[in-house]
């Protein structure tokens, strides 16, 4: 009788165990992550070609860490990663928590435009739990492979109480990143994340989460970005700066009514005389220009080189060109006006 009490007692126990792990539902979109090669030694591949159910296969000690479901929401590489896949990533997120499916959310995505993805979810979900993104330099079928890992490492931090209220992350190579804040910076290596400005929050290692620090711009449920029936977004262009450039590209922005358009500058966001003039008149048009810097790192100050006031612009702070575009796209959502717009980029 004592043995079978022990036995209830072992079975109640494993069972609540189970009942309690937390419920991660990995959003797959494709990618290196899910991507097929060759052979083992090459590095050419084809994207989005393997399911999450055998990304799953190749992580063991996963299903340890929570109770873990998989959607596919997409099958591209991230090169080719579009607006209409954004919103049907924020959609289904938020129905996942609206509906309490999950406690945690991880998104499977390749790393080309990966922090556009990160920064775009940031700014428009409307939820304090967490949303996680991971990929892989490495394509599943390479020599260690770094898929699996960073899959393993995502799925830890998504099922962490500490993640709730941080926005939304990116985890990658045991690093865990703001997505506001993160930047690919390297084409090849499996470090190839970094925040520039402020460095990783944290780390996850061994199966163990640990934040150092907070990101302090706000996210989420703190934007003004709901969009929940908004089904486009407003064009926005970015035009990239280098010596004794042509402002083409702005004059066919405008002629093609883009809304808005982000100065890839040089330095401190700074451009020459034919993209000064060229701007001026896109601005006269009605056309929103914000000053950028494709450097890689520091901010653009106002009122320096360029007299902003005079000339109209708005500076994107540390965003660089391609996060701009993103906040300006959602701020004409909701503004024209410039100093509000401006607030945003000091904002969010």
């Amino acid at each position: 009788m004592k043995t079978v009490c022990t036995l209830i007692i072992v079975l109640f126990v494993c069972i609540s165990s189970i009942a309690q792990k937390p419920r991660v539902i990995i959003l797959a979109t494709g990618g290196t992550i899910a991507g097929e090669g060759a052979s083992a030694d090459r590095a050419a591949y084809t994207a989005g070609k393997v399911p999450i159910a055998s990304l799953l296969k190749a992580v063991p000690g996963i299903e340890k860490i929570a109770a873990i479901t998989g959607e596919q929401i997409a099958n591209v590489g991230s090169q080719d990663m579009t607006i209409d896949i954004w919103m049907k990533l924020n959609k289904r997120i938020n129905e996942i928590y609206a509906n309490n499916e999950a406690d945690g959310i991880v998104i499977t995505h390749g790393t080309d435009t990966q922090e556009e993805t990160a920064y775009f979810l940031n700014l428009t979900e409307r939820t304090d739990k967490p949303v996680v993104l991971t990929g892989s330099m490495r394509p599943s079928t390479a020599i260690s492979a770094d898929g699996p890992k960073n899959l393993f490492d995502a799925v830890t931090v998504a099922a962490s109480p500490k993640s709730a209220g941080r926005g939304v992350l990116l985890v990658f190579n045991e690093s865990i990143f703001d997505g506001r804040d993160v930047s690919k910076g390297n084409t090849t290596k499996v470090d190839a994340f970094y925040a520039p400005n402020l460095g990783p929050l944290g780390q996850v290692y061994d199966g163990r989460v640990a934040y150092y620090q907070s990101a302090m711009r706000k996210a989420n449920k703190e934007t003004p970005f709901d969009i929940a029936g908004v089904t486009s977004l407003p064009k926005v262009g970015i035009a990239y700066m280098y010596a004794d450039a042509d402002p083409v590209a702005i004059n066919n922005f405008v002629k093609d009514g883009y809304k808005g358009i982000i100065i890839a500058g040089v330095g401190n966001g700074n451009f020459n005389k034919a993209f000064y003039d060229a701007i001026a008149e896109a601005i006269k048009k009605g056309v929103v220009v914000v000053r950028s810097s494709h450097v890689g790192s520091g901010r653009v100050t106002q009122y320096d080189e360029v007299d902003d006031k005079t000339l109209g612009t708005i500076v994107s702070d540390d965003l660089n060109p391609q996060k701009a575009r993103i906040l300006l796209m959602l701020g004409l959502t909701q503004t024209s006006n410039r100093d509000m717009l401006q607030s945003y980029f000091f904002t969010y």
